[in-house]
């Protein structure tokens, strides 16, 4: 059940009404009418730009529209009024028996209340971490796995057919030095010194993995040229390191549908057969580029490379994916696994990345709006840095990483339900300060716990009114007299509790979970505020004494916000608590 949606169908079929009686010309888009909250909550329930947007097609002033249209909606029993505001705004207020039908039918969905079909089973690939398989992941990694599941789990909730998918970077020479530090680790573990040299990972988290290796091999590779073991350790630390990977998500509970192999696109012809796509666009050259930006001619040493037109789709420049020496450039096998995705047929990419992948983003749009011929829309998310504060200090790094905080040590610290919220309580591409003192805090200041605790606040109430002898279910309380709600302050809660499959759509629509976790900060606030008030009057108190049946439809009323705060959370992948300790 959306209620914006219903008043905005209505909406358009009042428009419609008007242009069958010539009030309206025909042909008019009725694309950009929205129905949304108006910016000041006295101003009605719902406003409708509709005048404003068709004010110039129809050759007509908006306040004539809005006029004529006020006029078409106050037939519709669910509108007590419309007003026109302004230059040509639509404010609408809805009856009270709206907002009780709307209490009611959130209890009898539960947690479907707001899931939308407005991915229509579209097949999303969300691809997110993806890091290199060389150690740990860090605390950006983080930040991109909560964003991307959260992102996936929208999607879910919106309509979307979605796969998690990770790309394992194993086919760069990041994964020879993973193996050769693995080595001395080895060494290490058949009572040798290891030898890390400048350039190695020194992170203690490899000792295991040495150990591993003398388990499986004794000191039969001791003193072989690498030439000799560098393929079998490579191939047993990166599994060892994948493992270590899919550990540290499980504690964020994050699951990926799907693993892919950078190096499985090596010699297997699909990095040929994608270049081989554009080729019969015309899009693959023999050709010098220019020089790069901040130098001189003199400095710049040109040469003949194989190069992916991509100023075609929108970049900047072409891009070079073979090398003069006829390697492979780093773009070419992600021009393939990306060639992959498409002809698995998905609908949308979504990529998501690191803020030091900004200049990625143009040219992978274009290999993908190429080899799909702009079917299959690809959009990269950026992830900005965290920095991470304790006690007023900068977070210093992990001995057992190396050199950076890792995933584990912060969940380790915070737990994974506040890791996650907080990693969500800034969108994507600004910068997240994340202090564990402050996400650990019992206060307003710390949205995580705000929010758990509206939830256990309506939990309290549905425990003391049990316990006095009030049947709380769900079916009883969607069975109340709900007509007893008639405070504005309850009326206003229930407008908040209809904004949540419009919130949905909305962060859905722009890739945005932060959304939701703003709209579960305002969500617990009114809660909260409708608590205190009724501190002082307590006529706003869930459970009236010796009143059963207000109790019941006052109760109905926290139940319903504690079903949006559920759902809300599930997307987030955080667990709602019952109780506060």
């Amino acid at each position: 059940m959306n209620l914006f949606s219903e008043i905005r169908a209505r909406v358009l079929d009042a428009l419609n009404e008007l242009v069958s009686e010539g009030v309206l010309p025909e042909g008019l888009d009725y694309a950009n009418v929205a129905v949304e909250p108006p910016r000041d909550p006295a101003h009605g329930d719902m406003a409708t730009n509709a005048a404003m947007v068709l004010a110039k097609p129809a050759r007509m002033k908006p306040r004539d529209i809005a006029e004529a249209l006020a006029a078409k909606l106050g037939d519709d029993a669910r509108i007590a009024g419309a007003e026109v505001a302004g230059p040509g705004f639509l404010n609408m207020r809805l009856v009270p028996d709206v907002w009780h039908g709307l209490v009611r039918d959130v209890i009898a969905a539960g947690l479907d209340y707001g899931k939308s079909g407005m991915g229509q089973g579209l097949k999303v690939n969300v691809e997110f971490v993806s890091a290199n398989p060389t150690g740990p992941m860090h605390v950006g990694h983080t930040r991109g796995a909560v964003f991307g599941d959260a992102l996936a789990r929208l999607l879910d909730v919106a309509g979307y057919d979605v796969t998690r998918e990770y790309y394992i970077n194993d086919g760069g020479a990041q994964v020879d030095v993973l193996a050769r530090s693995a080595y001395e680790r080895y060494r290490e573990a058949n009572g040798l010194s290891p030898e890390i040299a400048e350039g190695l990972y020194p992170g203690d988290y490899l000792i295991p993995v040495g150990e591993a290796l003398k388990e499986k091999y004794g000191d039969s590779l001791l003193n072989k040229p690498e030439a000799d073991w560098l393929a079998e350790v490579r191939a047993f630390a990166t599994e060892a390191m994948m493992q270590m990977i899919r550990d540290d998500l499980a504690l964020l509970g994050v699951t990926m549908d799907v693993y892919s192999s950078e190096k499985a696109l090596y010699g297997t012809g699909k990095i040929e057969a994608a270049l081989a796509e554009l080729e019969k666009q015309g899009l693959i050259y023999q050709g010098v580029l220019e020089p790069p930006k901040g130098k001189t001619p003199e400095d710049w040493e040109p040469r003949e490379q194989t190069l992916f037109r991509s100023t075609a789709h929108g970049d900047d420049v072409d891009r070079p994916v073979k090398k003069s020496d006829g390697s492979w450039t780093y773009f070419a096998p992600d021009i393939a696994y990306h060639w992959d995705k498409v002809s698995r047929g998905f609908d949308m990419l979504i990529d998501i990345f690191g803020a030091d992948h900004g200049g990625y983003v143009k040219r992978m749009k274009a290999a993908v709006a190429a080899l799909s011929g702009g079917r299959v829309p690809l959009d990269i998310k950026l992830i900005q840095l965290v920095k991470l504060y304790k006690n007023g200090e900068p977070f210093k790094m992990s001995k057992r990483a190396g050199t950076f905080v890792t995933l584990r040590d912060v969940v380790e610290q915070a737990g994974a339900d506040v890791t996650r919220f907080v990693m969500l309580t800034r969108k994507n591409d600004a910068a997240l300060d994340f202090d564990f003192d402050k996400v650990l805090e019992q206060s307003k200041d710390n949205p995580v716990f705000y929010v758990q605790y509206a939830h256990a606040r309506v939990c309290s109430v549905l425990r003391k009114a049990a316990e006095i002898g009030i049947d709380t279910s769900d079916a009883a309380l969607a069975g109340a007299d709900l007509h007893l709600l008639t405070h504005t302050a309850e009326l206003e809660l229930a407008r908040k509790i209809a904004e949540w499959p419009r919130l949905v759509e909305i962060a859905a629509r722009g890739h945005e979970p932060h959304r939701v976790a703003f709209y579960l900060y305002e969500l617990a606030s009114d809660l909260h505020a409708h608590w205190t008030r009724g501190n002082d009057d307590t006529s706003l108190r869930f459970i009236q004494d010796g009143d059963v049946t207000t109790s019941q439809a006052k109760i109905a009323l926290a139940r319903a916000v504690a079903v949006v705060i559920s759902s809300g959370l599930a997307i987030l992948g955080v667990t709602p608590v019952e109780e506060m300790r």
